[in-house]
């Protein structure tokens, strides 16, 4: 069987997880990378002994590979998605799925016309604990959820900001610690409450940044049709990254997550709890939060480029947190609620 042939956009801060990945899949090479920066993508590809490229769009006209990989600054996942689809390759690109909502639409809808597969990355939902909440609360065991919130105390100083003309911009990021660190925690937030969302109430704030356009604040609450309420509180100057929490209250127990472990505790006071676990092969550097969701997603979206079927976290499943994302900011910037 021929090898499934992968190239990767983006050879800066997280490339890694992705080059990392696919290097202990048997059944995939990596034959290109590419960057504007030609010292970063040859350093890169020296590791891998691919081919280098600085144009994107060369690199995605060329016949001979099958899957591009985006990890580039967030205004740039929309326009290089649709053009590697409409080019007749796979896409797995990195969160956010966009800016816009609209153009996270564009590119579903480029990859169903096309009838290649674009997956997005979400990889906390593979992480050990994320699996077990979720397995847990559609079981029934916990009986229904009844509210649940999420905490986000990390630390961005200037300098952070500094190292780029993307980050902290409404343009090119998107907005702040909401669509930057804190998505992965809404996204599993809303993927275990499975329920279509009712209305979002969003406040957001500039409070200690004056260098940046974007929120480093935000609060709010989001409403779902069943009823549950979920709240989160996300904040970019606190002294030091704090582990993310995730608390949800139900009839007949409660979950507590820190990071990527996850705590049940039942009404008759048992608990299970799950962990992190180890990758395969090389190790994947990288924060420790990051866990080991990169390395099953990205096998993931091969498995089901190799048997044709939708990856377990396509384009289809990711504009549902887009959607929400959007939603929040609107919310933020007008001061009013947002049915969704």
């Amino acid at each position: 069987m021929e090898k499934i042939r992968a190239a990767l956009i983006g050879c800066g801060h997280i490339h890694s997880l992705h080059t990392r990945a696919i290097a202990v899949l048997p059944d995939v090479e990596i034959v290109a990378v590419c960057d504007e920066i030609r010292e970063r993508a040859e350093k890169t590809a020296a590791e891998f002994s691919c081919r280098v490229y600085t144009d994107w769009k060369e690199m995605c006209e060329c016949d001979d590979i099958d899957v591009i990989h985006i990890a580039t600054p967030h205004y740039l996942h929309a326009p290089m998605t649709i053009y590697a689809l409409e080019h007749g390759k796979h896409v797995l690109t990195e969160k956010p799925m966009a800016i816009k909502y609209e153009d996270a639409e564009a590119m579903n809808e480029a990859a169903r016309r096309t009838g290649n597969t674009l997956g997005v990355i979400f990889q906390n939902r593979t992480n050990p604990g994320s699996v077990l909440v979720k397995e847990t609360l559609e079981s029934g065991k916990l009986g229904k959820v009844k509210c649940a919130k999420c905490a986000l105390y990390w630390d961005r100083p200037d300098s952070y900001y500094a190292k780029d003309n993307w980050h902290g911009t409404w343009e090119r990021e998107g907005g702040g610690v909401i669509i930057n660190q804190a998505i992965h925690t809404l996204d599993l937030l809303r993927w275990f409450m499975d329920e279509e969302i009712d209305f979002v109430e969003a406040n957001i704030a500039n409070r200690t940044h004056p260098t940046i356009e974007v929120e480093d604040m935000a609060e709010g609450i989001i409403v779902y049709k069943n009823g549950v309420r979920t709240m989160f509180h996300l904040v970019n100057y606190y002294g030091e990254n704090e582990n993310i929490t995730i608390d949800i209250l139900c009839e007949k127990g409660k979950i507590h997550m820190e990071a990527a472990k996850a705590t049940v505790t039942f009404e008759d006071g048992s608990v299970i709890e799950r962990d992190n676990e180890t990758v395969p092969g090389p190790t994947v550097p990288g924060k420790g939060y990051w866990g080991v969701g990169h390395y099953k997603q990205v096998a993931d979206f091969y498995e089901s480029i190799k048997k044709g079927e939708m990856p377990a976290l396509s384009g289809e499943e990711a504009i549902k947190t887009q959607k929400m994302i959007c939603a929040l900011y609107q919310s933020g910037k007008t001061g009013q609620r947002v049915q969704l």
